[in-house]
């Protein structure tokens, strides 16, 4: 068969393709080129989820009556002043968008540059333009998308499915640009110059007000690299991704390398089926990072990704961190404060992770205790036969920022009081999460193998292995080649049988995708997790006042003691006030 070149009207088909794959893909093109264009204000209106109509009106810079012309010929974009695709400033530059929609749609473009006499119109279809008296900006009107591509239309959703698609793109370059006012269908509005703690509870929901923590972090190693925005706290969480917003040099993305570095900065404070919210903007120097790796551009690559991921997860897991005893949060107007006074604290002498885990003690005593001796300064008492406790009980919160204790309630939950505010915590999560951080700072143990273990892989399996051995060494696995397809095991972490094979066909497979891979720091981390539950003072342990004031002063002073290593709390706090009004007290 003879080889043809195709005509113009297929190619820009099969090119829309790649670009227009769903309504909101060209909402989000759209969009991209009223942001490019300058404007500060955006309108979109959507009908039947976008198949019979999109319209997207800005009020930008406009076009001339060449340029409107110029717009829908492949390729001809406004938006890369040089030759230089490592240097890209715009959201849009591949000169593609408005001729794919115009190919596989019916258009009509609207604009005016506030220089010519009067406004222009462009049918796509026919090319013909005429003037307009359309007043200032640009509007881009899409009727019967994919009507000339039946086989495209008949997989869209239903209209309610992909009119959620719609929201969500809008939502997202919302959250890119808050200071541009975008308006939806005339019933989600986000406004101009809002403030970002707002723009995110608009987007996100009101239940994120008040629980948002400040990320602000930059290399040391590379000025241009930096990282700003806000994360979740580890109580705050979704069933799915649908709240994490990424964005590079302000370019809404879906990235592995940034997805990936998220879940490991949680991976010690959230279930892995549990989702964090985020709203995380890394700036980065453009020529460390390619952007035209499709043409819907929501993929980038990273010159240096394993740089890149370490430096995202050591700024977050330095925000979760700070203890929400002192932790700060995201500056939000609040109907609920639950959270501790951020005062400073000081370590005390007893450790509480020498606790003896005892059987739960059951008795018809079993379901109070509170303490009758507050007026005792000094309290000496003996756990275990050989820990002595002293427990200065002064009045200062300075030093005890979850404040005296006063009581236990189902030999579950200690209370106390700090300042105007009851204090409830929970013993086992206390325990646990102190627990944890205890094993976390101790060396990990390692094996010695008289004879190694040998692994049999592919060959390609075993190079992309062999390029994180380092890493691997670091957790305590010492690993090399054995011949071209094997790996052998010369150390390893102290009573870990694992199935290696598996593990390491994971790695492989994540190094290839991701470059990186988390799968021997995830096991390390369930295992020490494991043992940390079941060696913490368990649910239905009773305990004497000197081991909840031990417990308490232990967890004001560890990593990340407000959530337990699965991401339940381990405090709560209520105002007093509030419970003056469950009273009528108000």
């Amino acid at each position: 068969m003879p080889i043809r070149v195709l005509p113009d009207f297929l190619i820009n088909q099969i090119a829309a393709g790649e670009v227009v794959e769903r309504p909101a893909s060209v909402v989000k093109e759209l969009i991209e080129n009223a942001l490019d264009a300058g404007a500060d204000q955006i309108v979109i209106d959507v009908a039947d989820g976008g198949r019979t109509m999109i319209s997207v009106a800005d009020n930008g810079c406009g076009m001339s009556r060449d340029d409107l012309a110029k717009s829908i010929a492949r390729h001809a974009t406004s938006k890369l002043p040089s030759d230089d695709l490592l240097d890209i400033n715009f959201m849009g530059f591949r000169g593609e968008a408005l001729p794919s929609i115009a190919s596989v749609s019916d258009m009509v473009i609207d604009t005016c540059n506030g220089i010519d006499a009067n406004g222009w119109q462009m049918d796509c279809t026919s090319g013909v333009i005429k003037p307009s008296d359309w007043e200032c900006g640009t509007r881009i009107r899409v009727k019967n998308l994919f009507a000339r591509t039946p086989a495209r239309l008949k997989f869209l959703r239903g209209d309610r499915a992909e009119m959620m698609s719609v929201l969500d793109v809008v939502k997202r370059l919302a959250m890119a640009r808050p200071d541009v006012g975008f308006t939806l269908n005339n019933k989600w509005f986000f406004q101009k110059n809002q403030d970002i703690a707002e723009r995110i509870a608009a987007v996100m929901g009101d239940d994120v007000r008040g629980r948002m923590l400040n990320v602000n972090a930059h290399s040391e190693s590379n000025s241009s690299l930096m990282l700003n925005g806000f994360i979740s706290e580890p109580t705050l969480r979704r069933a799915s991704s649908v709240d994490q917003f990424l964005f590079v040099n302000g370019r809404p993305v879906k990235d592995k390398v940034l997805v990936g570095a998220l879940r490991a900065a949680y991976m010690d404070v959230m279930h892995a089926r549990e989702f964090p919210l985020c709203v995380l903007y890394l700036e980065i120097d453009s020529r460390s990072v390619d952007v035209n790796v499709s043409p819907a551009k929501t993929e980038v690559h990273f010159l240096e990704p394993s740089h890149v991921r370490a430096f995202i997860i050591k700024s977050l897991r330095d925000v979760l961190a700070q203890t929400l005893v002192g932790g700060t949060h995201i500056s939000m107007p609040q109907t609920q404060n639950y959270d501790a006074p951020t005062n400073t604290f000081h370590a005390q002498n007893f450790n509480a992770s020498e606790f003896r885990v005892c059987s739960p003690r059951r008795g018809p005593d079993s379901a109070f205790m509170f303490d009758t001796a507050h007026a005792q300064q000094n309290v000496n008492t003996n756990q275990a036969g050989n820990n002595s406790v002293q427990i200065n009980n002064d009045n200062n919160n300075e030093y005890m920022p979850l404040g005296r204790v006063i009581g236990q309630i189902g030999n579950k939950y200690i209370l106390a009081q700090s300042g105007e505010n009851l204090v409830i915590i929970d013993q086992h999560a206390a325990h646990e999460r102190i627990t944890y951080e205890r094993l976390r700072r101790h060396a990990v143990k390692t094996q010695m193998l008289l004879t190694p273990i040998v692994v049999s892989l592919r060959g390609e399996d075993v190079a992309a292995v062999l390029t994180i051995a380092d890493e691997m060494r670091a957790s305590g696995l010492h690993i090399d080649a054995f011949g071209d397809d094997a790996i052998a095991i010369f150390e390893k972490p102290a009573d870990w049988d694992l199935d290696w094979g598996d593990l390491f066909h994971a790695i492989a497979d994540e190094v290839r995708e991701f470059g990186h891979s988390s799968q021997l720091s995830e096991r390390l981390h369930l295992k020490l997790a494991n043992y940390a539950c079941h060696h913490s003072v368990r649910a239905g342990q009773k305990l004497d006042m000197a081991q909840m004031d031990a417990l308490l002063r232990d967890i004001e002073n560890t990593t990340r003691g407000g959530e337990c290593n699965h991401g339940r709390p381990v405090y709560k706090f209520i105002p007093l006030v509030e419970i003056d009004g469950w009273f009528e007290r108000i």
